[in-house]
């Protein structure tokens, strides 16, 4: 099955927590959507590894999200070699999207910040057809996306584009409180061993939006979430298409 948009996360919740809105608006139109977790989140303070696949399903469901697959490279181990760098491009090019969002180079976490350079590299070995990868015993041919863009996590960046996500909001919260046992969800029962984390404080989530909204305000949405465009400049055939949209402030 090709995918339209391929979203690789470090972890379960990564994909959710920087682009869940802009995922709701792509299969809400008809986009086709998979998402990639490179790890299964095993040195997460809180929740087991069972708990976090069965989340994760439940937050593919809500996002609209068909594919999901998971790589089980080690917590804390992600790491531009080339096994890893194989194994990322054999998903490539086994759902050859034509958008690859990635986290992002700069991030508080180390796995997020070497997701980001294993992407970029997985992309393109994926596209030379002397770079062997097998699926299911086939040899596969190479593919390439045609636009690599980051999400954002921790640490801000200056955007690139900026995605209305406003008529999704509701629903893309509700994916990433699927994750029950990472965010501050009311009624979840902590096991005694675990504490309070960056990500579980009720502020963060405050943060996470008033992030959203800041970003939404200066294009006249109550939402937005921003993407950093890698290996510019982006090429447009259709000025007028691109800028297409009213800013709400000029």
């Amino acid at each position: 099955m090709a995918l339209d948009v391929l979203a690789v996360g470090a972890h379960p919740d990564d994909v959710e927590l920087g682009v869940g809105g802009i995922i709701c608006s792509l299969t809400a139109a008809g986009r086709r959507v998979g998402i990639v977790d490179l790890t299964r989140g095993e040195l997460g303070t809180r929740g087991t590894v069972k708990g976090r696949e069965r989340e994760a399903a439940a937050a593919a469901d809500i996002l609209g999200v068909k594919i999901r697959e998971n790589l089980a490279y080690r917590d804390g181990g992600v790491d531009n070699n080339r096994d890893q760098q194989r194994g990322l491009a054999t998903v490539i090019r086994r759902f050859k999207p034509q958008i690859l969002l990635l986290p992002p180079p700069v991030c508080r976490h180390p796995d997020h910040r070497r997701a980001a350079a294993l992407g970029i590299d997985a992309a393109f070995f994926s596209g030379l057809s002397r770079f062997e990868t097998h699926d299911d015993g086939e040899v596969q041919g190479p593919w390439r996306p045609q636009h690599v863009l980051h999400y954002m996590l921790s640490a801000s960046f200056t955007p690139t584009l900026v995605v209305d996500v406003s008529r999704f909001w509701d629903q893309r919260t509700r994916a990433l409180l699927a994750f029950e046992s990472q965010f501050h969800v009311p009624g979840y029962k902590a096991a005694s061993d675990e504490p309070e984390t960056f990500v579980s404080n009720a502020d963060f989530l405050g943060w996470i939006e008033a992030r959203a909204r800041t970003y939404g305000y200066p294009i006249g949405a109550t939402h937005a979430e921003p993407l950093l465009y890698h290996g510019g400049p982006l090429g447009v055939n259709d000025l007028f298409g691109v800028l297409s949209r009213t800013r709400e402030f000029v």
